[in-house]
């Protein structure tokens, strides 16, 4: 009944502190009741003798799963209470009115701050990414292209090139061309990103270890109940986001997109402790964090419906309709904050936004399928490869490196990167040029159509114009880059810095003229637009990855600006998620959970096997009897020596042992918490005093010590099932109600006891996996 929690693979190695490793390594056992309305009146008066509530009862320890009836219904008794003395008073109904509207105060802050954040860190990133090349000399907090706006002295051709702006070799040499300029160049850059990459690397690991990674697997076995203290706290937000614009910064193949939703559901957790209503009800909270997730996801992309939807389709566990309204005002809040700061000076939420006005034809759903087969086999190969690389990382010496591995790798990146165009410019801009249109002002060597000057068509007419040599060119490099990115992304996402995944962007140029267009490309328009075939085959790498679907295609529509699209984009995200799911129904996220062994119950997993609760249940055959406590006959001394020599969460409560006709349960928390205050607060109360959990206790001779009565805190209708309840049905009871276990009976009798822990570990059985080696680790 204990669930044994490793560490997440970025903060695997010497970065975590000894305290960390003695809690993750602790053995939790998990277990739930619905605690009734009336039980939950009486939370303020645990025990027949305070009048007052003692502190922390009904909370949680760290990494364990919270009780969601239980929590829903402390929610619906407070908000009782609320409505009741809303009739008292004036200023009592203002009070309600104030709590009702604490909701959208929350999401109100939530965007706010997100939306600065991001608006921040995009001008951060793209200040420092510049300053790996060179500085400008006007001022040196402007980046390349800022740099170069003001200038008169800039051509069309040389549009980059601005007497501001100068390369570090210029600044210090003074010779801008020619190979030791290259070479100093060259030098400058790699120092820059190994700097950059150890800092970032530093601080995660002395301030923040939780700072690591996406931080998307953890938000999602947080909002499924589990708890991870600290890993939404301050620290975290403060670090986070720092390191986040150095890890980007210093030209990893990494994103920003799943660090900025980590950061959302950061700022969202700090405004819950401002509120009662949700500081003290972790349910609640988890309503927040689902919204703050969108808001995440909304300035991560420029998606505000785009970020609901993720939080609706990928993260969130529990998500109620005022959620989703809620979801929508932060993602709304947070677009609206980021368009103010306008960090790319476009007035678009994202530096890759794009609109296509060509339309596309029937024929080319073949290529968009196969860009979407492409995704899924990309998919597929990513994650295996990436979680057998992770799994390496924890498992031997190298994670005991986790600075020296950074370094590496940021080495390897920077000087296979340099040579390339491609590879060196930042991901955004990447993207942004692979997904924009050709058209009269672009430069790029994409666009190196050959001119023909008897044409009588304007310059920017190109769709009969052949491919000049730097499209040729162009193709090579794009080539190269993309089987670097797939190499080097799989061994630098998990490593103990904030990472999002790279979206790799496939690209494709006009052949008009071959025989399988003749038939349906009208004269003088463009018959293929390289940029949409980028945009799908991005979107069907990412699903092929993460397993999106409905989310992943509005993401990309919201970018686009066009309803034109949406079949290509749907028959790619489709077609990638067939094609994934084929070799396996986990994502990278869902991967990562299970390599971690967090106690996370997928909702989308099948169970179809025709097991019963009695093959799962504890104690097994040569187990140890279940550990229990009578109602009436049990002494504080005993209880005392059963939670000191057992690791168990809670007790079931039984008339008697030779009946064990189940009473309740009541939790190891609580029954410590009430005996250490008992012993504080009530005179008499020894080891041998008798505790009750039975409505009245008997009459005693006034030599006897005094009884404990502990009724109040025992939960009288925990949930049971009959031992001959099918599996399938307990699985989807723990999925839907959000049990943390839930006691075996036979005609009212105790048998055992099954908990989320053994649920998860029967369907990995189930699936031919070993758990302990796989999930709990």
């Amino acid at each position: 009944m204990n669930v044994t929690v490793s560490q997440p693979d970025c903060l695997s190695g010497e970065s975590v502190i000894s305290d960390l490793s003695a809690a993750l390594l602790h053995p939790v056992s998990i277990h739930v009741g619905s605690t009734p309305t009336e039980e939950m009146n009486g939370a303020g008066n645990l025990m027949d003798f305070l009048d007052e509530p003692f502190p922390d009862v009904g909370t949680y320890e760290d990494f364990h799963t919270i009780d969601w009836l239980r929590e829903k219904s402390r929610d619906t008794d407070r908000h009782r209470k609320i409505t009741s003395k809303s009739k008292e008073s004036i200023w009592e109904l203002i009070k309600s009115l104030l709590d009702a509207w604490s909701g959208w105060v929350v999401m109100l802050l939530i965007g706010l701050l997100s939306g600065t954040l991001a608006g921040v860190i995009d001008l951060a990133v793209d200040w420092m990414t510049d300053l790996k090349e060179g500085v400008c000399l006007s001022a040196f907090w402007y980046s390349h292209e800022q740099c170069c706006w003001t200038s008169n002295e800039t051509t069309f051709d040389d549009r980059d090139k601005c007497p501001q702006w100068q390369k570090w070799a210029e600044l210090m040499t003074g010779h801008a061309e020619g190979g030791g300029a290259y070479v100093l160049n060259y030098f400058l850059y790699v120092l820059w990103a190994l700097l950059f990459s150890f800092l970032a690397v530093s601080l995660v690991r002395v301030f923040a270890p939780y700072a690591c990674g996406s931080g998307i697997p953890e938000i999602k076995t947080i909002l499924s109940g589990f708890i991870i203290r600290g890993y939404l706290g301050k620290w975290t937000l403060l670090i986070k986001t720092v390191t986040l614009v150095l890890a980007v910064s210093s030209g990893l193949s990494l994103g920003k997109e799943g660090p900025l939703v980590h950061v959302a559901c950061c700022c969202g957790n700090l405004f819950c402790s401002l509120f009662s209503k949700y500081s003290k009800n972790e349910g609640k909270r988890r309503e927040v964090l689902s919204a703050a997730a969108a808001a995440g996801v909304s300035v991560a992309f420029g998606a505000p419906i785009g970020g609901v939807l993720f939080s609706l389709e990928e993260v969130s566990y529990y998500f109620p309709l005022k959620t989703l309204w809620r979801s929508f005002f932060a993602a709304l809040v947070a677009a609206f904050t980021l368009r103010s700061i306008n960090p790319f000076g476009n007035s678009r939420l994202v530096l890759f936004y794009v609109e296509y006005h060509t339309p596309w034809y029937m024929a080319e759903l073949v290529p968009f399928i196969l860009l979407g087969v492409f995704g899924g086999l990309w998919g597929t190969l990513f994650i295996r490869a990436n979680i057998a690389w992770c799994r390496r990382r924890k498992t031997t010496q190298l994670g005991k490196y986790p600075v020296l591995e950074v370094i590496a790798v940021t080495g390897i990146t920077a000087v296979l990167a340099y040579p390339n165009p491609y590879t060196r410019r930042s991901t955004s801009e990447l993207i942004s040029e692979l997904f924009n249109d050709c058209g009269a002002l672009e430069s790029s060597q994409l666009c190196d159509y050959i001119n023909n000057p008897n044409m009588s068509r304007p310059v920017d007419d190109i769709p009969d114009r052949p491919a000049g040599p730097g499209v040729y060119n162009a193709l090579w490099q794009l080539a190269l880059a993309l089987v670097f990115k797939i190499v080097i992304t799989i061994f630098t996402f998990g490593m103990k810095i904030p990472s999002g995944l790279f979206i790799p962007s496939m690209m494709a140029y006009h052949h008009h003229d071959w025989i399988i267009f003749k038939n349906w490309c009208r004269p003088g328009a463009d018959c293929v637009t390289p940029g949409l075939y980028a945009m799908v085959g991005a979107a069907a790498c990412l699903g092929g990855v993460t397993r999106m679907t409905v989310s992943l295609v509005v993401i990309m529509f919201e970018l686009t600006g066009g309803l034109e699209y949406i079949v290509p984009l749907m028959a790619a995200a489709v077609t990638s998620k067939w094609v994934a799911d084929a070799f396996g129904k986990e994502g990278i996220y869902e991967s990562h959970i299970q390599l971690n062994g967090y106690p996370y119950l997928d909702v989308r997993d099948e169970f179809t096997h025709r097991t019963l609760a009695t093959d799962v249940m504890r104690p097994r055959r040569n187990d140890p009897t279940l550990a229990v406590l009578t109602q009436d006959s049990t002494t504080v001394e005993d209880v005392e020596t059963l939670i000191k020599d057992t690791d168990y969460n809670g007790f079931p409560v039984v008339v008697s042992r030779e009946s064990e006709r189940l009473i309740g349960f009541v939790q190891r928390r609580d029954l410590t918490l009430a005996i250490k205050n008992a012993r504080q607060k009530q005179d008499g109360v020894v080891s041998s005093s008798v505790v009750y959990f039975t409505e009245d206790a008997p009459q005693l001779p006034a030599s006897n010590p005094q009884p404990l009565k502990l009724r109040r805190i025992l939960n009288l209708s925990p949930f049971t099932v009959t031992d001959h309840t099918p599996m399938e049905t307990v699985v989807d009871i723990f999925r839907k109600l959000g049990l943390r276990q839930c006691l075996v009976t036979r005609s009212g009798r105790l048998l055992g006891i099954i908990t989320k822990k053994d649920v998860l570990r029967h369907m990995a059985q189930m699936m031919n996996q070993d758990p302990e080696s796989i999930m709990f680790n």
